[in-house]
């Protein structure tokens, strides 16, 4: 017989991954998470349009610093990269080091090509 999982044991899961990713453009290593649901759904909303069917007409300005500043996180999980300023500031940084971070944040939040061309209406 099949033994299903509760509320309780699915909650208490530790089921999000970490990756520390070297960035020699930024001297050293940072640490990346993979997305929780409810944060993939605010990242993602930010490309859609008000109508919640089009894409924004700015498409992919900013989803690198955006992806970046909601997965780079401290050693205890905390988002690094809080307000818009910073956010702002982290997309004037070398593209090769946010694509660097951008690309395991996509792999372990599972975005698939097809996610991100949606978004950014590429």
């Amino acid at each position: 017989m099949t033994q299903y999982l509760s509320a309780e044991q699915i909650l208490d899961a530790d089921d999000l991954k970490y990756e520390d990713v070297e960035v020699p453009e930024w001297g050293g290593t940072v640490r990346v998470r993979e997305l929780p649901g409810t944060e993939r759904d605010k990242f993602e909303s930010q490309f859609v349009g008000k109508d919640g069917a089009s894409i924004r007409a700015e498409g992919l300005e900013g989803f690198r610093s955006r992806l970046a500043a909601a997965a780079i996180v401290d050693a205890d999980g905390r988002v690094l990269f809080r307000s818009a300023a910073e956010t702002k500031r982290l997309g004037e940084k070398s593209a090769a080091a946010l694509t660097r971070v951008c690309d395991v944040a996509v792999r372990l939040s599972r975005m698939s090509e097809d996610d991100i061309k949606e978004l950014t209406g590429n």
